[in-house]
Order: structure tokens, then sequence, then C-alpha cells
């Protein structure tokens, strides 16, 4: 019996791995991302938590795909100044409206929160200074260039 209970413990531990980001760190890649356009402002994108990790909604900006929420990872685009609209879902549509101004950085940390089939993950502005130690840690997984 307790062979088959740490069996599942184990197959439980090895899928939450499953989806996580796999690439660069941010402290990795920072130094390399610099910005062609000074008026144009970023937009960083991230998660920090396992939770959910095989939930990776699409990341829509102002309805358009521009990546996907993984777990352990993170993308940025550059955009310029205006109003924006971030939009993930899952069983639910969550949404977060932002101004970015030029030269701006903006970053958009996404959580999860429980849901009743699947988790919600929904988007939220942080701080660059919170940010920059949040994201220290996640992968680059590349967004979607358009």
């Amino acid at each position: 019996m307790k062979r088959a209970v740490i069996f599942v413990l184990l197959l439980l531990a090895a899928g939450s791995l499953i989806g996580c980001a796999s690439g660069q760190k941010f402290t990795e890649v920072q130094p390399k991302m610099v910005a062609e356009n000074p008026e144009v402002g970023r937009i960083f994108f991230y998660r920090t938590s396992i939770l959910g990790a095989a939930l990776q909604p699409a990341v829509l900006l102002n309805d358009q795909t521009v990546g996907a929420a993984v777990s352990q990872g993170f993308f940025f685009v550059d955009r310029p100044p205006g109003n924006y609209v971030v939009t993930t879902s899952t069983e639910v549509e969550r949404k977060l409206s932002f101004t970015l101004d030029k030269g701006q950085t903006r970053y958009i940390r996404f959580s999860v929160s429980p849901g009743f089939f699947v988790g919600h993950v929904y988007g939220e502005l942080v701080e660059g200074s919170v940010a920059s130690e949040e994201i220290k840690d996640c992968k680059y997984t590349g967004g979607k260039k358009d």
C-alpha cells in the first residue's frame, strides 16, 4: 500500500513539471534585450508559478495572439504607445486593460486561480521593482512574432 501511495505521489510530482518553460533564464537573456525603437514601449509577460503548469492559454494583446502563459516562462513584445487589453481564456475569459507610454516598460504577471473544471489564468500589472525579482528565474519562451 505504501509503495502505491509513493508511486502516485511521484507521478503527480513529475506531472506538475510538464509544461514548464525551457530556455535561457531572464538574467541570461536580459543584457541582450535592447529595444530597437525608442518610440515604442515594451511589455513583458511572465508566469512564475508551476501551479497548473499544464494550463498554457494563449495570450492575446488587443485580440492578437502574442504568446502563451507558460509556467515559469516569459516573453516580451514592443508596441507603440496606446491603450491595450490582455486576454487569457480557459473556462472563462480574463481581461486586463492598461496604457503603454513611449519608452515605458510594463510587466504582466500571470497567476492561476481555481475554477470549476480547470484553473483560470489571469494577468495583473506588476511594478518593475517587484517584477525584476520575480522574473529573474523565468525562462524565455519567445512569444509569437508578428
